[in-house]
């Protein structure tokens, strides 16, 4: 009787784990037609789930996707020990139910990421989108727009008070949602429904992997380390806020958050947002013209030099060889969810600006 129930629970998680690898497939067939995607997900299906999550969690001041992250972790280590457990007392039928039980939670798992948020990795770029799909320029453009950049930078950094560099958290999160919902208002292709941005509890942990932020794509919450430099939280916290309108890669986060930070009133968001891509810029000039980039260097004012020291010396202060190997996993994430480039797609930013101050450049 029992090996006969044992069978049966055995297939009926079998059935279940085929079932679920039906749908994953059938998602990753639909991924495979962007406009559909952009059409029925990005803004069909995805602004439903962000109208009923959004509102909901924002209640509370705390993040819900890191307790989730936390549980998670917990429930992973207690699953592995007694894995190990029932191996070493050779019942072998426990531990094959944990296995396919494991399985089929992994298995929901992915399909809850794709269906609450993934999908939109799979839609039509955000240079098609906002008809910015010219990225050919040349050094001399490059070299004229960061010019431009650090000549922003440095007038936003000696605007800066005291009292703006030592603005409380709260503050910087309610004016980068400020910001987020003006891009968002002024703008179809920004439509954001009830964004916000939380600290995250782990923070501690973000230091040491070198994270300055992260979105949950299970609760759609963005959440933010509150303990980097001060003049990095308004835009990462635009950044974030750029994922729950559905921008899903690195680039075109970080170009939505540095439009969104460029059109606020807040002079730290401002300088935020062009110290973001004034790194940006002269890194890419670097690669391309490495000489070019060294004449620049002198025309990046003291103050914004000083910042970049600081914002160096912060993340040193934590490098280890976690990093190291979270980067590996974030870089094969990026490069399976349609970004080919991995962690290089971050410093695509550059394209988007450069396409976007096209017309500047010409004038």
């Amino acid at each position: 009787m029992v090996n006969r129930s044992n069978k049966i629970k055995l297939k009926v998680k079998a059935i279940t784990i085929a079932v679920l690898a039906v749908f994953i497939y059938l998602l990753m067939v639909f991924a495979d037609y962007p406009k559909a995607v952009e059409c029925y997900f990005s803004k069909g299906f995805y602004p439903v789930i962000c109208y009923l999550l959004h509102p909901v969690l924002n209640i509370f001041p705390f993040s819900v996707g890191d307790i989730l992250y936390i549980f998670t972790i917990g429930y992973l280590i207690y699953a592995l020990f007694r894995f190990i457990k029932l191996l070493f007392k050779k019942e072998f039928m426990p531990a094959t139910f944990l296995t396919c039980g494991m399985i089929i939670k992994v298995q929901a798992a992915i399909l809850v990421f794709y269906l609450f948020w993934g999908m939109n990795y799979f839609r039509p770029s955000a240079g098609e989108r906002l008809n910015l799909r010219d990225t050919n320029y040349t050094t001399a453009n490059l070299k004229a727009v960061t010019t431009m950049l650090i000549d922003s930078a440095n007038a936003c950094r000696a605007r800066l008070t005291p009292a703006d560099l030592a603005q409380a958290n709260n503050t910087i999160y309610q004016t980068a949602v400020q910001a987020v919902s003006k891009l968002s208002n002024d703008s179809v292709n920004f439509r954001t429904y009830h964004p916000g941005v939380k600290p995250s509890i782990l923070t501690p942990l973000l230091n040491y992997i070198g994270t300055s932020g992260y979105f949950n794509p299970f609760t759609g919450e963005a959440q933010i380390n509150y303990q980097m430099p001060v003049f990095n939280r308004p835009v990462v916290a635009c950044h974030e806020m750029s994922h729950q309108m559905g921008y899903g890669p690195e680039d075109e986060a970080d170009f939505t958050g540095f439009l969104a930070g460029i059109g606020s009133h807040d002079r730290l968001l401002r300088y935020s947002a062009y110290h973001l891509a004034v790194d940006e810029f002269m890194h890419a000039l670097y690669y391309r013209d490495s000489l070019a980039n060294k004449q620049l260097k002198p025309r990046v004012s003291g103050a914004v030099h000083q910042d970049f020291v600081t914002e160096r010396v912060y993340w040193l202060s934590y490098q280890n060889k976690a990093e190291i190997l979270t980067s590996i996993f974030y870089d094969r994430f990026l490069k399976v969810n349609n970004q080919p480039q991995g962690l290089g797609t971050y410093n695509r930013m550059v394209l988007l600006v450069m396409a976007l101050y096209k017309e500047k450049v010409h004038g």
